[in-house]
């Protein structure tokens, strides 16, 4: 799985305004038939972009929490559509929130999007 880097990437993603989400996480997607995706994207790949605020905590906790999304986006990516982009976006209780929780809610997102996906 590729990471997202550009600005306009991430924008591209949230401007769809597709989204699942659960107690801890929020996860915008977009299809890469559905919107311009930048060159050096391919079309067949999944790409993943991280957005953890301030909100969440400090430094400290802040790069704990992307550090956890990182290994359960890996973990589930085969749940996925083969082309797509993905923001994960952390909601403040992701800090304080179990890891076997995450793990939960990361795999009933992706199921999610790939049921979504399936219908269009």
């Amino acid at each position: 799985m590729e990471r997202l880097k550009s600005h306009r990437d991430f924008v591209a993603v949230l401007k769809r305004r597709r989204r699942v989400s659960r107690e801890d996480i929020v996860v915008h997607y977009v299809m890469h038939d559905d919107v311009f995706i930048s060159d050096s994207a391919a079309k067949g790949d999944r790409r993943i972009g991280l957005a953890v605020s301030k909100a969440v905590g400090n430094a400290v906790t802040r790069n704990a929490v992307k550090r956890r999304f990182r290994v359960l986006a890996r973990k589930h990516e085969s749940l996925l559509p083969e082309s797509c982009d993905i923001v994960l976006r952390a909601k403040p209780s992701a800090a304080h929130a179990d890891f076997s929780s995450l793990d939960h809610q990361m795999a009933a997102c992706f199921e999610a999007i790939s049921r979504k996906a399936a219908h269009q």
